[in-house]
């Protein structure tokens, strides 16, 4: 039987939906029994009628903060460059106390990244830049979020885990390999396996011990947990991935409908594994 725990967490996407619809989603997924919450940072939809509904991530995450008791919560992921990164920070702890109102302590994650998608930035006024310049800004204000987080008053309630989100070699990695307490993978399982490598090159050269990262993968379910389009995963590929260290698996919950079949497949996978 596997003896280490995993968490299953599901992204609520902000997009085609009143948010009385991913208020009441949010409150269902809670109740199935999922690890943590998440949303995305981003101003318009990323599928579907690019000018549809869509939500302002952080003062909804407040929101989840207050409406949870359990789960844990946070962007996946925050864009970096859409706030000052001491600004970040506080709204990242205040979120954090928010989330503590049950007693169950802080449960804030501060999933980060640089950003991609032009339209946000445009629309907003922010510079697009490059991947590269995105990738150095990220670099550089990752150590003033945590430099601000020792600052404030009141601290953060716990060390908020910082979540970063994306693969690429040279800098991505490297940057994960300083400064994440969670890597966040869209790879698929080979893709995972050479990557994980590098990672390790990374930590070896930052002087970190690529144990003390968790793992964490985007998975996308479809009916009974199979592939049958190319882009799914089935429990064969998802057990692989555990083999490698994986211990936290993600889907989404996209509007209008908020389908909860593929969070449903991920915990029932979860349960059957662990029980072996």
């Amino acid at each position: 039987m596997p003896s280490e725990k995993i968490r299953i967490g599901i992204q609520v996407t902000n997009q085609h939906a009143d948010y009385p619809a991913i208020r009441a989603t949010v409150q269902r997924l809670e109740d199935m029994g999922v690890d943590i919450v998440f949303n995305w940072d981003h101003f318009f939809p990323l599928s579907g009628e690019p000018d549809g509904l869509h939500y302002e991530a952080w003062t909804m995450l407040a929101a989840i903060a207050e409406q949870t008791e359990r789960v844990e919560l946070g962007p996946l992921v925050n864009c970096n460059l859409y706030r000052n990164p001491d600004l970040q920070a506080d709204m990242a702890r205040t979120i954090d106390h928010i989330s503590a109102h049950s007693g169950s302590g802080g449960r804030f994650i501060f999933g980060t990244g640089s950003g991609w998608f032009e339209r946000d930035f445009a629309e907003y006024g922010y510079d697009f830049g490059t991947v590269g310049s995105r990738l150095d800004a990220l670099a550089t204000d990752l150590p003033r979020i945590k430099a601000r987080w020792a600052k404030l008053n009141p601290a953060p309630v716990r060390d908020i885990p910082v979540l970063i989100g994306g693969g690429g070699e040279k800098k991505t990695l490297r940057i994960v390999a300083e400064h994440a307490d969670i890597w966040h993978s869209f790879s698929d399982t080979a893709t995972l396996e050479r990557k994980l490598g590098i990672l390790r090159e990374h930590c070896a050269a930052v002087g970190r011990d690529i144990d003390d990262i968790e793992l964490s993968t985007g998975v996308m379910m479809r009916p009974g947990g199979r592939s049958n389009d190319g882009r799914g995963i089935d429990a064969a590929q998802l057990e692989r991935q555990y083999e490698l260290g994986v211990r936290l698996f993600q889907t989404d919950c996209d509007g209008p409908d908020h389908d909860l079949g593929p969070a449903k497949q991920l915990l029932a996978w979860r349960d059957s594994f662990l029980g072996r």
